[in-house]
């Protein structure tokens, strides 16, 4: 299967809950492609076929809290290098870096660990969805803090109208794309 048909499946099976976890957010939900192993197998494979045409020199995967966790890992994984969490506030032991950000719905911290990562590896972000950019940019910032050299920012799912990438100075990349035009959910 080409590419753009794998992407086109996995967005089929994306579903979407008008009004969750707030009046007039319309919550992209990535959990059915997690339950179809085709899609989820596909899913992975687009992910580590872009990482290795895009950045075949990256040295370690940061996923973000939570669903980057789904990513994240089994990527690293296929790539042979190591993961890195980026949790929220007070979830991970040791001594910490932490930064304050917004989300559409919120305020939050998050936190890595201290010796997570060295001074300019090569770092890959990421993370299921962009919607207005908080928590990328967070962890931009978190990594930045830790003299890392973010090669690229990824999302499977990008809220286009919202702009999240806007908020973002390394580059970035997501597979599928949603507008306020667009009526499916």
């Amino acid at each position: 299967m080409a590419e753009d048909q794998r992407i086109t499946r996995i967005k089929n099976l994306v579903g979407g809950f008008p009004d969750f976890p707030k009046p007039g957010i319309l919550f992209r939900d990535i959990f059915p492609v997690l339950r179809n192993p085709g899609a989820f197998k596909e899913l992975i494979n687009v992910v580590v076929e872009h990482v290795q045409k895009t950045a075949p020199d990256v040295e370690i995967i940061v996923g973000l809290d939570s669903r980057g966790f789904i990513f994240g890992p089994m990527v690293a994984h296929a790539l042979g290098i190591g993961f890195v969490p980026v949790r929220k506030s007070g979830k991970l032991p040791g001594e910490t870096i932490s930064v304050a950000y917004s989300l559409e719905y919120g305020k939050d911290r998050f936190e890595m660990q201290k010796d997570s990562l060295k001074a300019d590896q090569k770092v890959i972000i990421i993370d299921d969805l962009i919607a207005t950019g908080g928590t990328m940019a967070a962890a931009c910032e978190l990594v930045g803090l830790l003299k890392a050299n973010i090669v690229q920012c990824f999302v499977v799912i990008e809220l286009e109208d919202l702009n999240g990438k806007s908020k973002l100075s390394a580059p970035f990349k997501s597979l599928i794309k949603y507008s306020n035009s667009d009526q499916t959910i």
